[in-house]
């Protein structure tokens, strides 16, 4: 009855908007409001598009400079001892702003947005980001992406404004310009993605994709949208392109793992998480989710090593530890099963997954003839939604 939950990669960060301070003093309010605003003034090659496109990177980074500022403020991000730098690339992966107004006149490009962050929220996503590698790395890369194509945007305008502008000068200014709109679909479909609004994920992967039809990351991060979508043949072979793309991409034979693992396919989902590991040894995504692999083939063994090694590469990894406790519990180990699914319940983050580390914990506790207990978190995760443990207590016509 042990119950497993897949520990998918996730998505790779990315930011959205504006603000200027704007603090609510009240003692029960959590959440802090920015606006900002920001004028571009269009060049001689500059289109409406490319003003709008530089106009956004622009008030993002203002933006972004300012939340980094004031989260450093904060007690829970100091404990992670990271620059502000670190700080507003972390960030860009988890708000997400609004736009309140935007103006063209034919010369100049104006814009306004808000941005939305609950610090102790914004702290603990920080917290989770910070320990991936691949995500960390991911989003460096994509702010990285877009500070070269400005640079490119400047180095095009002043030759442009040098020498008479001819047509292949425009082709490659306007390029610079997709790709620099490429980053913030790609920015804008993470958020949408960790907000569960797939289908608008979707859309803006699929925008950064034809802006940018080399970006391996843009790809993979659309295999996890299908994923999530259920079309997991679909999702392979975005993973697929993406290591085309880029052969050296760890997260994408997580996630193409991952696919495989849903449709059944555990020994290839095997071999991307091995190859995961060869690419990245410090990577605890990749040894979960093959222990999840082994689990489901019934190694239990070769599972509860994988899970030892992601929680040794990441204390805080807490489905690991659940599904190490799972593992556990199918062996027979009643006692340390449920010392994980403490360990899991503490940790916390897990979301609608927590339920399950109650299930186990309460099935381990019926084991060991603590059926007390063992209601009380059956109750519990009854309570938070999942289907087994209201199966059972409805049979046993329990109420909770």
């Amino acid at each position: 009855m042990a119950t497993l939950t897949m520990c998918r990669k996730g998505f790779i960060p990315l930011i959205v908007l504006v603000f200027l301070f704007i603090m609510a003093n009240l003692a029960f309010a959590e959440t802090k409001v920015f606006v900002e605003e920001y004028t571009y003034q269009a060049s001689e090659y500059d289109s409406k598009v490319s003003c709008r496109a530089l106009a956004l990177e622009q008030v993002k980074r203002l933006l972004l400079e300012k939340l980094g500022t004031y989260l450093e403020s904060e007690t829970e991000v100091k404990n992670f001892q990271l620059t502000k730098d670190q700080i507003v690339i972390l960030t860009a992966g988890i708000v997400a702003a609004e736009i309140l107004d935007e103006r063209w006149d034919g010369k100049t490009y104006y814009l306004k947005a808000k941005i939305m962050a609950e610090p102790k929220d914004v702290a603990s996503s920080i917290d989770k980001l910070r320990q991936d590698r691949q995500k960390t790395k991911e989003l460096e890369e994509t702010r990285k992406k877009a500070e070269a194509a400005l640079r490119e945007i400047e180095r095009l305008k002043k030759e442009l404004e040098i020498a008479k502008a001819g047509k292949a000068e425009q082709a490659q200014y306007k390029k610079a310009v997709d790709r620099l709109s490429a980053t913030d679909w790609f920015d804008k479909g993470y958020a949408l993605g960790i907000a569960g609004r797939n289908q608008e994920a979707m859309e803006a992967f699929r925008r950064a994709i034809e802006l940018s039809p080399k970006d391996a990351e843009a790809y993979s991060n659309r295999g996890v949208i299908y994923g999530n979508l259920g079309d997991h043949r679909q999702a392979i072979r975005d993973h697929d392109r993406a290591i085309e793309l880029n052969p050296r991409l760890a997260g994408a034979y997580i996630n193409r793992g991952s696919a495989y693992a849903d449709l059944g396919n555990h020994g290839q989902a095997i071999r991307d998480f091995n190859k995961a590991i060869e690419l990245d040894p410090k990577y605890a995504w990749a040894y979960a989710n093959r222990g999840n692999a082994y689990y489901t083939l019934g190694d239990n063994g070769q599972a509860i090593r994988d899970y030892d090694r992601a929680i040794e590469l990441d204390p805080g990894f807490a489905k690991a530890y659940m599904n190490r406790g799972s593992a556990y519990l199918t062996l027979g180990n009643h006692q340390q099963a449920i010392r994980d699914c403490d360990k899991a319940i503490e940790l916390g983050g897990m979301g609608p997954e927590e339920a399950k580390a109650y299930f186990n914990r309460g099935i381990a506790y019926a084991h060991l003839g603590d059926n007390r207990q063992a209601l009380d978190d059956l109750k519990i995760a009854a309570k938070l939604g999942l289907k087994e443990a209201r199966d059972f207590l409805r049979r046993e016509k329990i109420e909770w």
